[in-house]
């Protein structure tokens, strides 16, 4: 069990916040008003924001904690997914965009379920720098697909961010994959 001062350390705050902002955010994407969407935009923003700021607060002060370990990616990929599903509710996303979309859940679903597997034979697969790369562009491509509503001519650019954030997603799946296939083969007994 996390101690209390794991829980209450600033870095896992952070990240407890993101996760408590998911349902909000999308709640006001869902309600269909300009106002409120800018709103969503905005909390959606921070929301990304925070993953870089609880890492750097941890490693800075020293609190990196498994609470935290698990956390943080838990907290990206619920943003992440949450939202796809919003914006492919409130047809933002084109059905051609599900593609990308689904995508970005299989992966994120798979590398967890593989991480997992994983983990019980103490193997680790570490974040690729092109996954943290991934992340980003699937972040960018959500917040510029959030104002198209409010700015339709950026309707082109989310739409091209979604497509290459589905690419990357898929690559850096198929990265892992192969770096964990010895492990699941048995090819390493």
């Amino acid at each position: 069990m996390a101690s209390t001062s794991q829980i209450t350390s600033i870095p896992n705050l952070i990240t407890i916040a993101r996760i408590v902002a998911i349902p909000l955010i999308a709640w006001l994407v869902i309600l269909a008003d300009p106002g409120l969407r800018l709103l969503a935009l905005v909390l959606f923003v921070l929301a990304a924001a925070s993953d870089w700021i609880d890492g750097y607060l941890a490693r800075k002060w020293n609190q990196i904690s498994p609470l935290g370990r698990m956390l943080d990616p838990i907290a990206d990929k619920l943003l992440v997914g949450v939202m796809l599903v919003v914006l492919a509710y409130d047809h933002t996303l084109s059905a051609l965009d599900l593609i990308p979309a689904c995508t970005i859940l299989f992966r994120e679903i798979f590398i967890s379920g593989l991480r997992e597997f994983l983990g019980n034979t103490k193997i680790v697969l570490p974040v690729s720098k092109l996954a943290k790369w991934k992340t980003t562009t699937q972040l960018v491509a959500i917040a510029i697909l959030l104002l198209v509503t409010t700015l339709p001519a950026l309707d082109l650019i989310g739409t091209a961010l979604i497509w290459l954030a589905g690419l990357l997603t898929l690559w850096t799946g198929i990265q892992y994959f192969r770096a964990s296939w010895p492990h699941l083969s048995g090819e390493t007994q």
